[in-house]
């Protein structure tokens, strides 16, 4: 595996890929790896492609009072595990190097980034667009690879890319789970052994959700009801949002009649974990 810290030397990397023909596939990841980011490697290894995994964790996407200078970073451990999981180059820039002088030029994806963690964490999705779009252009991947826990995220960069008729293929992947059901993050290491066990609760919940609109439950404010009583109930878990939203386009639902996102936050002490599910539902029942 080959690893690169500057801009210029990825792109001579890349060049050379280029000119024998291969697919280049991107990863994007802030560190700190999980099974969750290892199985996007692995999807973008079964294609063929050259794989890049980049490791940056973007202070552009944090807010004033956020996590950004405790986010859990290893670099050591992160080389290590995707020099086993088959990348063929890591890149870890610096903040200097991605950033060397103030940003001026942002990108922003107006209506997929003002809900669900939009409204709760303002200029998040605009540092998200802003970094994922300046890692497009460095590596100029062919498909590039997300996870569905970060399902706003997706359609954030499935939108840039289109509106922007960027030449990339964006492909998601499934979540990531521990067997209990608790969705893979980074963050997780930071939840207490009371606050991990009771972190299990967000998806029990969320499969109660799936189960009751499988049942006949149309109204998205039943659901989400039902949804916030099974977590307040079962954690001390404080709630952020919880909400059914389009899966499309993430507007709002009053009638489940289409694919819906079942998305929710909620704050263990300090550390805001996110899960959702798509469901789609039969029209009739």
């Amino acid at each position: 595996m080959k690893r690169a810290t500057h801009i210029s030397e990825l792109r001579e990397i890349i060049a050379l890929e280029k000119k024998r023909g291969r697919v280049i596939a991107l990863v994007p990841t802030m560190g700190y790896l999980h099974r969750g980011h290892l199985s996007l490697v692995e999807r973008a290894k079964k294609t063929g492609a050259f794989v890049v995994l980049s490791i940056f964790v973007n202070p552009l996407q944090f807010g004033p009072n956020e996590d950004y200078a405790s986010y859990p970073r290893d670099l050591e451990r992160d080389a290590n595990l995707v020099e086993v999981a088959g990348v063929d180059v890591l890149f870890h820039p610096s903040s200097e190097e991605m950033y060397p002088r103030p940003m001026v030029t942002y990108v922003e994806v107006g209506q997929l980034d003002s809900v669900l963690c939009g409204a709760k964490r303002p200029g998040h999705f605009r540092g998200v667009a802003t970094i994922v779009s300046k890692l497009f252009h460095i590596v100029q991947p062919d498909l590039a690879f997300f996870g569905q826990k970060d399902y706003q995220q997706y359609l954030v960069i499935q939108r840039m890319v289109s509106d922007l008729n960027l030449p990339i293929e964006i492909c998601s992947v499934s979540i990531a789970r521990e067997e209990d059901g608790l969705a893979l993050s980074s963050r997780n290491v930071f939840l207490t052994l009371e606050q991990r066990l009771e972190a299990k609760i967000l998806s029990q919940s969320l499969n109660e959700a799936e189960a009751s609109l499988r049942a006949g439950e149309r109204s998205a404010r039943k659901i989400e009801s039902q949804l916030r009583e099974k977590i307040s109930g079962h954690c001390q878990g404080i709630i952020d949002y919880v909400e059914v939203r389009d899966a499309g386009d993430l507007s709002e639902v009053t009638t489940i009649e289409r694919p819906v996102l079942i998305a929710l936050a909620v704050k263990f002490g300090s550390t805001r974990l996110i899960d959702n599910k798509v469901v789609e539902v039969d029209r009739h029942v």
